[in-house]
């Protein structure tokens, strides 16, 4: 459970060594397979548990920690005793099923043992007394089951609304008084969204979350404009914090089809980075505005978005974000045809990417890996009508990706199946394109499926194979559900 007393975990933190987070992330889930244990733990969850958020793993982390470091106790690494953390958590964590929430006129009958956050937030996101995979189911039905419970999951992690607000009416939330002051609490309330949010699009896409994602991000503004900080760090971290969360909502509207409110929010971002004066949040502005262009078109915005980044960047000493930014570049000069510009960006990239990760690298950037190195050179090939090379790198992008994230896994192996398709590789192109349709029930994203149709375009003049066939066949069956599905909501 977090605490506004965490204190940083250096233990913990020494033991990852020179590792990124998210490498220190993938030791963690190999070991808990060696051990028979189920753990979906990810780069967020390190660096809660190094920032002092987590003081006692659950159960299952703890196997897995003790078979990583054999001859060491929790308390070596840096963890509280359970003892000393179960009260407090069987008094605050939410019960397995939850119960309605009262309604906002209504107080409740005990006080809570902190006061509410403007976001009703709890900062949990994996807890000490329960496992990521639990949450993950919860969060999972809660998404399947629809917008208004998808803004619970977010803005109220564990709990149900007490009832679903009526299709494009927003979420009633928990009525406070607005802060005269902003402190902690209300900076890791805003922090919290934002990891939130992350999560549940890593693992389930951007359909279904835009609208309600919207409505911590204005209460994000409503802070910063009327807001007084207690400290200068908290009007940083603020600032910083609302900007992220712009980007965060600016991402779930391109994954959702939603281009001009993409760029209205990236553009809020870049002007919050730019008052702030806050060189990670304008490389992570320009870096979503480059990748927006690309997908609409505008390629050599994209490019110019791409070296505005970069010049941001330079600031941070992170190869990784310098790679990524590079790649984006790369893109933008393949769609406009260039070749030699594409290739020396590619190359470029990679010996950025060679240089590894390092404590400089920003959280967000926990997604950028070996796999998303591979797809976004899989599209520069694509771009270029190089489709045998695309596939390859689409097919090394959906060999190395933890399955854990579906959206990612779905979105390679769309561009697989398209690079596939292109290269006449029809069977092979059908087997990625079912791939996909495995993965739509957990993953909500208007991009992926506009691929993957894409991909049965091409594949249509060949349905007389018999696996392009099938293919197709299920593919308009589950087009023809979604269909269904939004005319009834």
């Amino acid at each position: 459970m977090a605490s506004s007393r965490a204190v940083t975990n250096l233990a913990f933190r020494g033991l990852r060594g020179h590792h990124s987070p998210g490498e220190f992330a993938a030791s963690v889930r190999r070991a808990a397979r060696e051990i028979g244990e189920q753990v979906a733990c990810d780069a967020r969850y390190i660096g809660r548990v190094e920032a002092g958020e987590i003081r006692c793993p659950n159960y299952a982390y703890e196997r897995v920690f003790l078979h990583m470091f054999p001859g060491l106790t929790l308390s070596d690494l840096g963890f509280a005793a359970r003892e000393a953390v179960r009260g407090r958590a069987a008094r605050t964590t939410a019960p397995t099923v939850p119960k309605p929430a009262p309604p906002a006129s209504t107080a409740p009958a005990t006080p809570p043992a902190t006061p509410p956050t403007p976001f009703a937030t709890p900062i949990t996101h994996h807890g000490d007394t329960g496992g990521i995979s639990e949450e993950s189911d919860v969060l999972r039905r809660a998404f399947m089951a629809g917008g208004a419970l998808v803004a619970a999951a977010i803005l109220r992690p564990g709990a149900a609304p007490a009832a679903a607000a009526p299709a494009g009416q927003a979420l009633p939330l928990t009525a406070v008084p607005r802060p005269r002051r902003v402190g902690e609490t209300e900076v890791r309330a805003v922090e919290a969204a934002v990891r939130r949010i992350r999560l549940l699009d890593d693992r389930h896409g951007a359909d279904g979350l835009f609208q309600q994602a919207a409505q911590p991000l204005r209460k994000a503004y409503a802070l910063l404009d009327t807001g007084r900080a207690a400290r200068r760090t908290i009007a940083e971290r603020l600032r910083s914090g609302a900007g992220e969360l712009a980007i965060s909502v600016g991402w779930l509207a391109h994954d959702s089809g939603r281009p001009d409110e993409a760029r209205s929010h990236y553009a809020e971002a870049l002007a919050t980075a730019r008052v702030a004066d806050d060189p990670a949040l304008e490389a992570h502005a320009f870096s979503n505005m480059s990748f927006l262009a690309k997908d609409t078109g505008r390629y050599r915005e994209a490019v110019r978005a791409a070296e505005a980044g970069r010049r941001a960047a330079r600031q941070l000493s992170s190869a990784r974000l310098l790679s990524l930014l590079t790649l984006r570049e790369a893109c933008g000069w393949a769609q406009l045809g260039d070749r030699r510009n594409c290739e020396q960006a590619l190359k470029q990239a990679h010996a950025l990417f060679e240089r590894g990760p390092s404590d400089a690298d920003p959280e967000w950037m926990s997604f950028f890996g070996e796999p998303e190195l591979e797809i976004l050179e899989a599209q520069c090939h694509a771009a270029l009508g190089d489709w045998s090379r695309a596939a390859g790198h689409a097919y090394r992008a959906t060999v190395v990706q933890d399955p854990h994230f579906a959206r990612n896994l779905a979105l390679y192996r769309a561009e697989l199946a398209t690079g596939l398709a292109r290269a006449g590789s029809l069977d092979e192109a059908a087997s990625a394109g079912h791939g996909v349709l495995d993965l739509l029930d957990q993953v909500r994203s208007s991009r992926i499926q506009a691929k993957l149709a894409a991909a049965a375009r091409m594949l249509l003049p060949q349905r007389r194979v018999p696996e392009v066939g099938a293919f197709l066949e299920r593919h308009a069956l589950t087009e023809r559900h979604a269909l269904t599905v939004r005319h009834s909501l």
